[in-house]
């Protein structure tokens, strides 16, 4: 139970990251990926990372610039534009359904213009999922230009598409419902330079 903790990234490193383990028990039709940054690098840097052998870039969540994050399914992405202001920790929230391709993101609680990609997609069930590094090969194929520096919380990915109630009730760390990764229940390693903190902020 990671409630009130953190990640904590000091460094940027081509080896740091944290490894989660999941096991969807079938192809994502659907995903909702929520957590929480806090960092200062205005270099791009992934996120979350969910590899299969055939794609490694199934699902990611990386932000290139300070004024941008993209959302990649099976390698392919779309791109949010968000207002480039002071250091700040941000919520975000990112959906896609397979029936439609609609891909959602969700900025400290409110919603983006929706943008679609990859209709008729599946994601794959065996996956290599971490935190912190881009995987450019399953498990690995790290490269420190793209590594987290900073502080991470509040990771979450259910293989459904949250309604907006939910989508908010994320952000405000209200009670959320069972989901493939719950903060609340984290089965994780930590690989390299990454120390888990007590939170501190509100």
């Amino acid at each position: 139970d990671l409630v009130n903790k953190e990640f904590v990234f000091p460094q940027a490193t081509n080896d740091s990251h944290v490894p989660l383990r999941a096991k969807p028990e079938q192809a994502l039709q659907n995903f909702t990926l929520c957590l929480r940054s806090y960092t200062d690098p205005t270099r791009p840097h992934g996120l979350f990372s969910y590899a299969t052998e055939a794609q490694d870039n199934d699902i990611l969540l990386f932000k290139p610039k300070p004024s941008e994050y993209r959302l990649y399914v099976g390698g392919e992405f779309v791109t949010f534009r968000v207002p480039e202001g002071v250091v700040a920790s941000e919520h975000v929230c990112a959906s896609w359904e397979s029936a439609t391709g609609i891909a959602e993101f969700w900025l400290n609680g409110k919603p983006w213009p929706r943008k679609g990609l990859q209709r008729g997609y599946a994601v794959g069930a065996e996956a290599a999922i971490l935190l912190g590094q881009e995987q450019d090969a399953f498990g690995g194929g790290f490269d420190v230009y793209n590594s987290f520096s900073g502080e991470l919380a509040d990771v979450y990915l259910w293989d459904v598409g949250l309604s907006p109630d939910k989508m908010r009730a994320a952000y405000q760390s209200l009670r959320l419902p069972p989901a493939l990764l719950a903060w609340k229940s984290l089965s994780y390693e930590v690989k390299g330079d990454v120390v888990v903190k007590p939170r501190l902020r509100e």
